[in-house]
């Protein structure tokens, strides 16, 4: 199954943007352009990141995806990094919507501020997409991400699987979730949520992380374990970087690799714990697929071709704020465990060099067929 869903991946990436596997761009300071370049420019599309944060997919993936993306079609595009300020990313929004972009993109910090953005440009006649988010009251014309109700699914099974294998029965778990300002967290909860319970665990506690900050988790975290001790059996965190600073309050206490957790991403540091067994489960989702779905939809918008994005928006999701469906393309995540992480680095997102580099994860790189 881990095959077919890697040659299906390279197959959709393929048809879609022969070579989207190539890199480029660089960090916001030095890349793309400002907003009175863009305009003598002629851009024809604005993407606005969110942050450096909350995860380094922003500027070490989505970016150089997008950038070689719409480089190969000849598209000129404009992509910004918000830098997880709400003021810069209304700063950004003006901006390229002042330069004329025909397509604006964008992953909002919050959807309140993410609405405003949308709404300005859609009064300019601006297609807009929201990338990887849901911007709730937004009326993004499309949307393209995955279907973050089975990422969360993904998490909560991997918790349930770990748990299962360690012999653990009727466990007490904390949930760890994602910032309460993007929806996504919402649905990663919904998600995991079910599955844990279904399972009938009991949640000792479940308590968000604002921005997904890191260091705020970190702290969160070492608040619940003085709370509850070792009466917490499992840990479901909602991200890679979460589940980071979950295992740093778990190694200070000695239980790394005893109390199951969490994440999502395959960030290198995840999926080196995954290897480890410090970490249960993170969940892939392929970057080099969605950003080559989001720049297809903005390649055909920037053409004209109304009938080429319609067609490929074959999906619908709600925004629960208006109570309207939102035109989507949705994709498929996949739980990533130590005898599958092979598939990430086959699928050109990581290397094991960058895996494999002390002496326990060369072992376990060698075991689980990393190379």
């Amino acid at each position: 199954m881990n095959k077919r869903w890697i040659a299906l991946t390279a197959v959709a990436v393929g048809s879609l943007l022969l070579t989207a596997c190539g890199s480029s761009g660089g960090n916001s300071s030095s890349s793309a352009s400002s907003s009175s370049s863009a305009a003598a420019g002629g851009t024809q599309v604005g993407v606005i990141l969110p942050d450096t944060e909350s995860s380094a997919r922003w500027e070490n993936n989505d970016r150089p995806y997008l950038t070689t993306a719409f480089q190969a079609a000849n598209v000129k595009a404009d992509i910004q990094n918000a830098q997880g300020s709400v003021a810069k990313f209304g700063t950004l929004c003006d901006g390229m919507i002042n330069a004329g972009v025909k397509v604006l993109m964008t992953t909002n910090l919050d959807s309140a501020s993410g609405a405003a953005c949308l709404k300005k440009a859609q009064a300019q006649g601006i297609k807009t997409i929201d990338y990887d988010r849901l911007t709730l009251g937004g009326k993004a014309d499309y949307y393209v991400s995955f279907d973050n109700v089975a990422v969360g699914t993904a998490i909560g099974k991997g918790l349930v699987k770990c748990l299962t294998d360690d012999g653990v029965k009727n466990a007490s778990v904390v949930e760890l979730n994602g910032s309460p300002t993007d929806n996504n967290a919402t649905l990663f909860k919904q998600g995991y949520h079910k599955e844990i319970t279904d399972a009938g665990y009991k949640v000792l506690t479940s308590q968000a992380v604002p921005d997904w900050n890191n260091t705020k988790a970190g702290t969160i975290f070492e608040q619940i374990f003085t709370q509850y001790g070792d009466k917490i059996q499992g840990v479901a965190s909602a991200n890679d970087g979460l589940a980071g600073a979950v295992n740093s309050v778990l190694s200070r206490n000695k239980l790394a690799g005893k109390v199951p957790i969490t994440g999502q991403d395959a960030t290198d540091e995840g999926l080196q714990r995954v290897l480890l067994g410090t970490q249960c489960v993170t969940v892939y989702k392929s970057i080099k697929l969605e950003s080559g779905k989001a720049a297809a939809l903005a390649i055909s918008l920037v053409k004209g071709d109304t009938s080429g994005a319609e067609s490929q928006a074959t999906g619908s999701v709600d925004d629960t704020q208006l109570k309207t469906q939102v035109k989507s393309v949705l994709l498929t995540p996949v739980g990533i465990y130590p005898n599958n992480v092979k598939d990430v680095v086959a699928d050109g997102f990581t290397t094991a060099a960058k895996l494999c580099t002390t002496s326990a994860l060369k072992t376990a790189c060698t075991k689980y067929g990393v190379s």
